[in-house]
């Protein structure tokens, strides 16, 4: 596995109901500009369709929309519901973008978590698992082959379906899971990333270890390679200078998420108690759910799921959730990206021993440096001295 811990986020987004709807979208790509220039490595963009809050209904659209905008950050659908669309075209879509990327895009696949969505369409959740299964076959078939594939089941049929191009690059392909394990099942069947969603809710954290070793007995038995660094766990933070200044910065809309998972989202698995702001901050910190406070804060939950896991990972992606005013939020991720990245991408020790080692020869040096300051003093004043002597000299 790569030693260098990779970071991003997972953009769902939310957003509270009634504010302008255009001006929350171009936020979104606003921040993952400030991403790409802060040196994050990745950003996941949500697939929704109902609920007032998750209001990006396309990913390859937002992809398309924030590339342009970007130097090198990579852009992946977090994630493509894959039991809303036809397969042929979810694979289609992601390639056309990975072409017009270079090769930045990355393809999230997840049977869709809003109940709301799937009944506009006549959907009932407990299909979607299954049409996850029978999709993701289907569109590792069309991306790692260029033989024809026909399907056929209740939602759709495929007769001799090909890609019409060719992928540019060999992206990421990753399945959701939260705390069930049909996400581990499908990675470790197709050799697939896997993006644990949950992982820091009381359910996910405790399959964080179970869900890898899933994925390696299902990988051995269908002869596939998997890797660690492919294994993205998701969790929540926001950080300030001081955990005092968190907390304040929270207080602008961290009640309005708890209420969307408390009253409104049927998403069981993110249900939180919590009353009102403090209780809702506590809740977060005590918990483990997340960190409100410093870069420390961060750190520590980041290493918590590190030995959690078993064995490491290849990225931690922020749930990027709103709870600060977007000034605060710019800076939460800045003050991530100076104050935690290095910790886990190694670059702290570089900088800290060459510290320590000048410290040390500080003095020795220090001494060598002022005896030639101060011979040089000794020469330039026997030189001036010497030019002094001689215009004295009478002339001959």
């Amino acid at each position: 596995m790569n030693d260098r811990m990779r970071f991003g986020i997972f953009l769902a987004p939310f957003h509270k109901p009634g504010i302008n709807p255009t001006l929350a979208l171009e936020q979104d790509l606003e921040l993952v500009q400030w991403l790409d220039r802060c040196d994050y490595d990745e950003v996941w963009f949500g697939e929704h369709h109902s609920a007032g809050s998750e209001i990006s209904a396309s990913p390859e659209i937002m992809i398309a929309s924030a590339a342009p905008r970007t130097r090198r950050i990579k852009l992946g659908t977090g994630v493509v519901s894959v039991s809303y669309h036809n397969p042929l075209w979810v694979a289609e879509k992601i390639v056309q973008l990975d072409h017009l990327t270079r090769g930045r895009v990355m393809l999230g696949l997840g049977p869709g978590s809003l109940p709301t969505d799937a009944a506009m369409i006549g959907l009932s959740q407990k299909d979607t698992r299954g049409l996850l299964a029978d999709g993701l076959d289907i569109i590792t078939r069309l991306l790692r082959s260029d033989e024809p594939v026909n399907f056929e089941n209740d939602r759709w049929t495929l007769k001799d379906a090909r890609l019409h191009l060719r992928p540019y690059s060999n992206f990421d392909l990753a399945t959701a899971a939260v705390a069930s394990p049909t996400g581990p099942k499908l990675a470790g069947k197709y050799g697939t990333g896997l993006i644990s969603i949950g992982a820091t809710t009381a359910a996910g954290f405790d399959a964080l270890a179970l869900h890898w070793d899933v994925i390696e007995e299902e990988a051995r038995h269908h002869k596939q390679q998997v890797d660690r660094s492919k294994w993205r766990l998701v969790g929540l933070c926001h950080i300030a200078e001081t955990a005092e200044q968190a907390r304040r910065d929270v207080e602008y809309g961290i009640e309005h998420w708890f209420n969307y998972f408390q009253e409104i989202a049927a998403f069981p698995q993110m249900s939180m108690p919590g009353q009102n702001a403090k209780e809702m901050i506590d809740f977060i910190n005590d918990s483990g759910f997340g960190a409100i406070g410093t870069p420390e804060m961060c750190k520590a939950q980041i290493d918590r799921l590190w030995k959690q896991s078993n064995g490491g990972f290849g990225a931690y992606l922020m749930l990027a959730h709103n709870w600060a005013n977007f000034d605060a939020t710019r800076k939460s991720y800045e003050l991530i990206a100076r104050e935690v990245f290095p910790h886990f991408q190694g670059q702290h020790l570089s900088t800290m021993n060459a510290a320590v080692r000048a410290q040390k020869m500080r003095p020795e040096l220090a001494a060598v440096h002022a005896k030639a300051v101060e011979t040089a003093q000794e020469i330039y004043s026997a030189e001036k001295d010497s030019r002094g002597a001689k215009a004295a000299e009478p002339a001959e």
